[in-house]
C-alpha cells in the first residue's frame, strides 16, 4: 500500500486546486488514515486483550495481591497448628572475693566459675480458643476469594477499556474514510467547476466557493487524521507497549453489534456472576465471621505445652577446690485452661460493633443490587434504543446516498446550483457519521450489558 505524509497530501490538495485536480487523483486507496507514521500493525481485538493481561500493570498488581492473599488462606497461619521453637542459652560467673575487716585486715578468694548451659525444645498450642481459630482460617479464605473477585474485577475493567478503545479507533477510522471521500466529491466538484469557469459557464464566485468547500474538507481530513493518531497511542498506551508510537491497526475495518441479548438472561447471570455484587455478598460474610470472632471471647481456651530440655550447671569454689556438675534433662509438659470474666464492657461494645457491621454489610449489598438493577434498566434502554437507530441510519445512509447520485448528476447538467449540491454531500456525511455513532453506541452498551451480567470475559466480542 502507498504511503505519504501529511506534508504531501497537503501538496497533492495544494495541486488538486491549481490544475484542477481530479477524483481519480486524489483515491481512497492512496489517502489511507495514517499513511504518515511507520508501517504498522494489523491486531484483533483478541489479540490486544492477550498481550494487555500480560503487560498491563493494573492487572500485574491486582494478580500479585491475589497472590499473597493465596499464600494468608492456610491452616498455619490461621493458628490451627502447634510451634515448635528450638532454644539454647549460656550463662556464667566468675567472681574475685575480697572481705575486708574492721581491725583493717582483709581477706582474698580466689575467683570461682559458675556457668549454665541449657537448651530445648519448646512445644506449644492452643487446642481450643473459643472457635476464633477456625474462624479466622474461614476468614482468610474468604479475603483470598475476595482478592479473586478484585482480580476479576481487575480483568473485567481492562477487557472492557481495550474493547471501547479498540472500536473507538475503529469508529474514527470509518470517519477519516467517510472525510476523504467528501474529499474526493467535493474535489469533483471543484474540477467541474473549474472547467465550467475556464468556460465562461460559471461565474467567479461559484468557483471560489467550491475551492472553500474543498479546502474545509481537507482541513478536516487532515484534523481527523490527528484524532486517529492519538487513538492508536491512546490503545498502545492500554497494551502497555514499549513503542507508544507503533501504528496500530484494527483488523477489523467496521463495528457489528450485536443485536440478540436477552434481558432476563443477562439480569439472572448479574444476580449470580455480576463482580461488584459477589464482592458486597463476599465482604457481607467478612463480617459475619469479625462477629463470630468476637463472640469466641465468650469461650474458655485451652493451651497445652510440652517440652524437651537439657541443662548442665557448673558450680566451683577455687579456695575449697571443690566443684559440683549437675546435669538435668528429661521431657516437660502441662496445660491451662481459663476464660475471660471481665474486660470493662470491651468485649460487649465489641460484639455489638460487630452486629452493625454485619447489618451495615447487608445494606451495602442490597445497594449494590439495587444499583444492578437501575445499570441494567439505563443500559437496556440505551441499548433497545440505539438498536433502533442503527437500523433506521442504515436505510438513512441509503436514501442519502442516493440523493448526492441524483445531486450530482444533475450539478453535471447545470441543473442543481452548488450550494444544493453541498447541501446534499453534507447531507450524506451527516448520515454515515450517525450510522457509525449508532453503531459504536450499541457496541458499547453490549460491552457494559456484558460486564454488568458477569458475561465480558468469556463472550466474543
Amino acid at each position: 500500500m502507498k504511503r505519504i505524509t501529511i506534508s504531501k497530501i497537503v501538496f497533492v490538495i495544494s495541486l488538486g486546486l491549481c490544475n484542477g485536480l481530479s477524483a481519480q487523483n486524489i483515491s481512497i486507496v492512496e489517502l489511507q488514515p495514517g499513511l504518515d507514521y511507520a508501517p504498522g500493525v494489523v491486531v484483533s481485538l483478541q489479540e490486544c486483550v492477550d498481550s494487555g493481561l500480560v503487560r498491563n500493570y493494573s492487572v500485574r498488581i491486582a494478580r500479585g495481591k491475589e497472590q499473597i492473599a493465596d499464600e494468608k488462606a492456610t491452616r498455619g497461619n490461621a493458628g490451627m497448628w502447634p510451634s515448635l521453637d528450638l532454644s539454647a542459652s549460656y550463662s556464667g560467673t566468675n567472681n574475685d572475693q575480697n572481705t575486708f575487716y574492721r581491725d583493717g585486715t582483709d581477706q582474698h578468694a580466689d575467683p570461682s566459675l559458675n556457668s549454665t548451659i541449657t537448651t530445648g525444645l519448646q512445644l506449644s498450642w492452643t487446642v481450643f480458643n473459643g472457635f476464633s481459630i477456625a474462624t479466622e482460617y474461614k476468614r482468610l479464605k474468604e479475603m483470598k476469594w475476595q482478592s479473586s473477585i478484585d482480580m476479576r474485577i481487575a480483568l473485567e475493567d481492562y477487557v472492557a477499556d481495550v474493547a471501547q478503545s479498540y472500536y473507538s479507533l475503529i469508529r474514527q477510522r470509518i470517519r477519516l474514510q467517510n472525510l476523504l471521500r467528501s474529499v474526493s466529491l467535493s474535489g469533483e466538484r471543484l474540477r467541474i467547476v473549474e472547467e465550467s469557469y475556464k468556460l465562461g459557464a460559471m461565474s467567479g464566485l461559484e468557483y471560489q466557493q467550491a475551492k472553500v468547500d474543498y479546502n474545509a474538507d481537507t482541513a478536516s481530513y487532515i484534523t481527523q487524521v490527528e484524532q486517529v493518531r492519538k487513538l492508536e497511542i491512546n490503545l498502545n498506551s492500554l497494551l502497555e507497549l514499549d513503542d507508544m508510537d507503533r501504528h496500530t491497526i484494527p483488523a477489523d475495518s467496521i463495528i457489528v453489534p450485536n443485536s440478540s441479548l436477552i434481558r432476563e438472561q443477562l439480569w439472572n447471570n448479574a444476580l449470580l456472576n455480576n463482580a461488584d455484587l459477589l464482592r458486597a455478598g463476599s465482604q457481607t460474610q467478612v463480617s459475619r465471621l469479625a462477629l463470630k470472632a468476637a463472640q469466641s471471647r465468650n469461650y474458655p481456651y485451652l493451651k497445652i505445652t510440652g517440652a524437651y530440655q537439657f541443662r548442665d550447671a557448673l558450680y566451683g569454689d577455687a579456695e575449697q577446690y571443690t566443684y559440683s556438675h549437675i546435669n538435668s534433662y528429661g521431657p516437660q509438659f502441662g496445660a491451662s485452661a481459663g476464660i475471660n470474666v471481665f474486660n470493662g464492657g470491651a468485649r460487649r461494645v465489641e460484639q455489638r460493633t460487630a452486629k452493625l457491621s454485619v447489618l451495615n454489610a447487608q445494606l451495602q449489598e442490597e445497594s449494590v443490587e439495587s444499583s444492578l438493577s437501575a445499570d441494567m434498566a439505563q443500559l437496556w434502554m440505551a441499548y433497545q434504543n440505539n438498536l433502533h437507530l442503527w437500523e433506521l441510519e442504515k436505510a438513512n445512509l441509503d436514501v442519502a446516498r442516493s440523493n448526492f447520485d441524483i445531486a450530482l448528476e444533475r450539478y453535471r447538467l447545470h441543473e442543481l446550483s452548488g450550494i444544493e449540491l453541498r447541501e446534499a454531500q453534507l447531507s450524506l456525511l451527516s448520515s454515515e457519521e450517525r450510522l457509525s455513532t449508532a453503531e459504536y453506541n450499541v457496541k458499547i452498551c453490549e460491552i457494559s450489558l456484558l460486564q454488568l451480567s458477569g458475561d465480558l470475559l468469556s463472550a466474543e466480542l
